[in-house]
């Protein structure tokens, strides 16, 4: 009996530990796709606090409350009556536009906004946090600057022009957006008012004590000053993508103060696209916004049956080009689509599953067993990640992180087709795509895994121009059982860099005519297996670098030289970091 009861026990035992096995995939999946939802999740609450109503316009259905900014400012809250409605968004042109109504009324109330007693608004349209809407008038033209001063010795002032609507930053009628106030801090503010000539005519101050961040993200980040002695490039270093964080957008200054909280419906930015005065974004998953630089969103573009993912950018006049994937294939990353900038009409531009069949057909989708398990079930053949459109030619390069190639197309609003592929030749012998490789002049590593490809600047005659590049120098391959390939030592293979790896940025001259690339420029920066950019900036040549997977972004000189470090929290990685100077936007 004893050992039929023994035989039993374990046979119980293999029983069990078979279903735990054939549960682990599922258990795999699960979890990957709980982390990777979150990129489609779209925001659900909106509230915000709030002080006191203190009055209500039905016509627009939005309430004024007192805004609870200290003694320094009287400033309001504009509240939707809507916000705690099931499916309320502020990037909803209806919402905006009632918004605009009820500024409208409190703009011309009879009230005469001076100065020293302006019409202040906190984050007006719901898109900024801490940014505060001023209007007054003056009687002549006049510029506005600000200073703002807080009680903290780590934090420096933090002074600019504020930019004005239309071609002129002098004028009688002021409608400008605060920009810089920190968070969870008194802030003392300083507005100059001048004439044409440069002369000060009228200083005004007053405090504002602003409210915690709504993210719970950091109000300041640690630095580490590099051996560049370079000085940083005007902007606010812009991150985008945050883990942890996503549906927000953090600006930070050269100290690292967060100067600017934008608030979205989901996701994370993948550029910003200036255009005019304004600036396109993506504002979730399924959508992108124009908005101006009061916080007002202009216009929105719905995707559809569309989920963006790793990149915008302009293409054709009015045409706004998209990286992306058809919501809930199983096919991903593998689209390129064409938003209209004037209808909102959104067409798939290249479908690369037939414009790269030959090579689609050789590969499957992503197992619980492969390195990128949280993503199994996808077919993620290709990973595109960052695309650059030239427009004489109606070309496109993009980058693709699964192929560790460089590809340009040619033609594509009308046949696409593959012009040529840039990384290792040897991936593409026994493929159909084997012609097009350029040939590597030169002995140098070639990049694996890349993010971020841009056009950089032309070459020297016709056929010839730079692309930059983040090289992350990871060498993985989830979506081949037929393929194997050696890389060098220093090519990192472990996802999060035990090895000591480095990453690199990457300067290509790409020679068209002699079907060539070579390696003209680089320098080493901290490993990131995944994600991340080296993008230029500035007028001297600076480089701002963001190593996602070790969580930091840096400035660098245009020798390669780290100027200063940034380190930031997230879950996993930070997507991107660009620095833009908002000039025309925000600033003067």
């Amino acid at each position: 009996m004893n050992g039929k009861k023994k035989r039993k026990k374990l046979i119980a035992v293999l029983v069990v530990i078979v279903l735990l096995v054939m549960a682990v995939p599922a258990v795999v999946m699960y979890i990957g796709k709980s982390f990777t939802a979150k990129e489609t999740e779209v925001r659900t609450d909106w509230t915000m606090d709030v002080g006191d109503v203190i009055d209500r316009n039905e016509e627009m259905q939005v309430e004024y409350a007192e805004a609870e900014l200290g003694d320094g400012i009287r400033a309001l809250q504009l509240v939707p009556m809507d916000m705690e409605e099931e499916g309320f968004t502020y990037y909803d042109i209806s919402v905006q536009d009632r918004l605009e109504g009820a500024l409208e009324a409190l703009k011309y109330n009879g009230m005469e906004w001076t100065a020293e007693r302006p019409l202040a608004v906190l984050n007006p349209y719901g898109t900024g946090s801490n940014g505060l809407y001023l209007y007054f008038e003056t009687e002549g033209n006049r510029e506005v600057s600000y200073t703002i001063h807080v009680e903290d010795e780590t934090i420096p002032d933090f002074t600019r022009t504020a930019a004005e609507d239309g071609e002129s930053s002098y004028s009688k009628s002021h409608e400008i957006q605060i920009i810089g106030l920190v968070p969870g801090m008194k802030n003392e503010v300083t507005l100059t008012l001048s004439g044409s000539w440069g002369n000060v005519r009228q200083t005004v101050h007053f405090t504002v004590d602003m409210p915690e961040t709504q993210s719970g993200y950091p109000v300041q980040l640690e630095y580490t000053d590099g051996d560049s002695d370079a000085e940083p490039a005007e902007g606010l270093y812009t991150m985008m993508r945050i883990n942890g964080h996503l549906g927000y957008s953090f600006f930070f200054d050269d100290e690292g103060v967060l100067r600017y909280e934008m608030v979205l419906e989901g996701y994370g930015p993948d550029r910003i696209l200036f255009d005019g005065d304004d600036i396109i974004t993506c504002v979730s998953s399924g959508k992108l916004a124009r908005i101006n630089g009061i916080g007002q969103v202009e216009q929105i573009y719905k995707l559809g049956g569309y989920v963006l993912h790793h990149d915008i950018g302009f293409g054709r006049e009015g045409e706004i080009l998209a990286l992306a994937e058809v919501e809930g294939a199983e096919n991903v990353e593998d689209q390129l689509i064409s938003i209209d900038m004037e209808s909102g009409k959104v067409t798939c531009l290249i479908d690369f599953t037939e414009t790269m069949s030959g090579y689609y057909e050789m590969t499957r989708p992503i197992r619980a067993t492969d390195t990128f398990f949280w993503q199994a079930g996808e077919w993620d053949w290709i990973h595109l990640n960052s695309l650059e459109y030239l427009e004489e030619e109606d070309s496109l390069i993009v980058s693709s992180r699964e192929t560790s190639a460089i590809i340009k197309l040619e033609h594509i609003h009308e046949d696409p087709e593959v012009s040529w592929i840039a990384g290792d030749s040897r991936f593409w012998e026994d493929t159909p795509y084997a012609e097009y490789c350029l040939e590597q002049e030169g002995d140098f590593v070639p990049q694996y895994g890349q993010h971020c490809v841009e056009y950089l600047r032309a070459g020297e005659e016709e056929g010839v121009y730079y692309l930059s590049l983040y090289n992350n120098n990871y060498w993985c391959l989830n979506s081949r059982d037929d393929f194997e390939m050696d890389v060098a030592e220093t090519v990192g293979t472990d996802l999060y860099g035990l090895g000591g790896e480095t990453s690199q940025v990457y300067v290509y001259r790409i020679d068209e005519n002699a079907g060539t690339f070579s390696l003209e420029e680089s320098f080493d920066v901290p490993y990131s297996s995944i994600v991340s950019n080296g993008s230029p900036c500035g007028t001297e040549g600076n480089w701002i670098v963001n190593s996602g997977v070790s969580k930091v972004f840096g400035e660098y000189d245009a020798d390669g030289v780290l100027i200063r470090e940034f380190a930031y929290e997230c879950d996993m990685q930070n997507y991107r970091t660009f620095k833009y100077d908002y000039t025309g936007f925000w600033f003067g």
